[in-house]
């Protein structure tokens, strides 16, 4: 019998916010529903969460976003992804994003907005749901 695969998670905290509560609980959750999740820690590069990719080769990445950077930061994160052949990847981001920055954040190929008071489940089922394997 042949075992299916974990889904694979990457959760990462991009640029200089610390307020890390939010990414720990969903790297729980994730986990708890049977996903293989790793957890970068905070304050990380587009260059260190685009050679995680790389190392790591997960189905998705969870950005977590509290810091107001995020029409810089992931655009910059797409962009390295793309420059590396890296396309077969679910990138979604979470945090604080205004509902007028998500139609940008959507034209750099960012899916799945995902605020504070949003449940758990609903991020699980929008992983399960939303992977390009």
């Amino acid at each position: 019998m042949v075992e299916k695969r974990k889904i694979k998670v990457l959760v990462c905290k991009p640029g200089l916010n610390g307020h890390d509560r939010g990414a720990k609980v969903l790297a729980r959750a994730l986990r708890d529903a049977g996903m293989e999740v790793i957890y970068t820690g905070i304050h990380q590069t587009p260059d260190d969460i685009v050679n995680t990719v790389i190392q790591e080769d997960p189905d998705a990445v969870m950005l977590s976003m509290l810091s107001g950077a995020h029409n810089v930061l992931c655009p910059i994160i797409m962009e390295k992804l793309k420059e590396n052949g890296i396309n077969d990847v679910l990138i979604a981001v979470g945090g604080i994003i205004p509902d007028e920055d998500k139609p940008f954040l959507e034209k750099h190929g960012l899916k799945g907005f995902h605020g504070p008071g949003t449940e758990l489940k609903t991020i699980v089922e929008f992983v399960k749901n939303n992977l390009k394997r």
